[in-house]
């Protein structure tokens, strides 16, 4: 251990004692897998003679996307979304004072189960789980998409401006952050286009969580047990949250079945509709599955920015960069495979 990581430690364990009303001593400390927006621990703590388990979760210096969800906003939307029922972990606190911990953090509940999408997809252990999974995500993200931001104070959540639809506010995104890189891609560009050209019904808006996937949740042998990653909520067209779970980069490998990897995309439809109370076009979900696709592909380059710009030297972040060119072809598959090649 670092003498900077011996101090953080020692930061950590008085923030806590101080929280607790109690001594605290940290036994053990657990960098977790996933993501590379922010920096997330697995903490053992010992206070009052008991053991407890919590999730730190902090910002790194750099991050993927400038309209992100600062960690005190997460902290207050996951702290509603546990109240309104969603499984989410039950949270702690949340700290802006960069003395403590060098950037802002917030501490949360631990919760039992896995993230890595391609475990969760292979693992043996995991096969009651993924027959489970497409009914309890449908059922999830119902009372996701239900959550009423105008009673828990957060009114912080990012929406459409100067009168654009999701659809034009989304194209709009893209398009500046094309712009602020500098980046002149063909396949991007004609992309956009056609989706400026085909765009989807418009819903009222309604609170998304924003990055819903397998990756995203944890899960257990029976299922679902939390919603993670919540810092690109927003207010949008829920449809957008049911095309991109369906994106191909999301199936691990599960090609065949286009929700999630898990099932085909008419079942966790019709779920979720009966979930939902909702009738969900289908052209609509064509469509922003169509965008997640070029917007994954755009921050994979702007992920891999990070790195060449010489701001955060990653070799992870680097290597984001060349997923851009998988998520051009599944771009211009996609639109080929709607008919509409022109």
């Amino acid at each position: 251990m670092t003498p900077e990581q011996q101090t953080l430690l020692e930061n950590l364990q008085q923030y806590l004692s101080e929280k607790l009303q109690n001594p605290v001593q940290i036994t053990d400390a657990k960098p977790l897998a996933g993501g590379a927006s922010r920096d997330t621990w697995l903490f053992t703590i010992e206070v009052g003679g008991e053991t407890q388990k919590i999730i730190l979760r902090r910002d790194l210096p750099t991050q993927m996307f400038d309209d992100a969800l600062t960690r005190r906003q997460e902290f207050q939307l996951m702290d509603a979304a546990y109240q309104h029922g969603v499984k989410v972990a039950k949270m702690r606190w949340s700290c802006e004072d960069e003395s403590v911990l060098g950037s802002p953090f917030f501490i949360m509940d631990y919760v039992q189960g896995i993230s890595i999408g391609r475990k969760v997809m292979s693992l043996p252990e995991m096969t009651s789980a993924r027959e489970a999974l497409p009914q309890q995500m449908a059922e999830e993200l119902a009372k996701i998409h239900s959550l009423d931001v105008s009673a828990y104070q957060l009114d912080f959540l990012s929406r459409p401006q100067g009168g654009r639809t999701p659809a034009e506010e989304a194209m709009h995104q893209m398009l500046t952050i094309l712009d602020d890189l500098g980046i002149y891609n063909p396949t991007w560009e004609w992309a956009l286009r056609w989706a400026q050209n085909n765009q989807p019904q418009q819903n009222p808006l309604s609170f998304i969580h924003g990055d819903f996937r397998i990756g995203n949740l944890l899960v257990d042998e029976t299922g679902l047990t939390a919603v993670i990653d919540w810092e690109f909520g927003h207010l949008g067209n829920p449809d957008e949250e049911l095309g991109y779970l369906c994106m191909r980069d999301w199936r691990f490998g599960q090609h065949d079945k286009r929700a999630a990897g898990l099932t085909d995309r008419e079942t966790f439809l019709t779920a979720y509709e009966q979930a939902s109370g909702r009738t969900v076009s289908r052209e609509a979900v064509d469509w922003w599955e169509l965008m997640g696709n070029i917007r994954w592909g755009i921050i994979c380059m702007a992920q891999a920015n990070r790195h060449l710009s010489g701001e955060e030297p990653s070799v992870e972040l680097a290597s984001l960069g060349r997923r851009s060119a998988e998520m051009q072809l599944e771009s211009l598959r996609l639109i080929e495979s709607f008919g509409m090649f022109d």
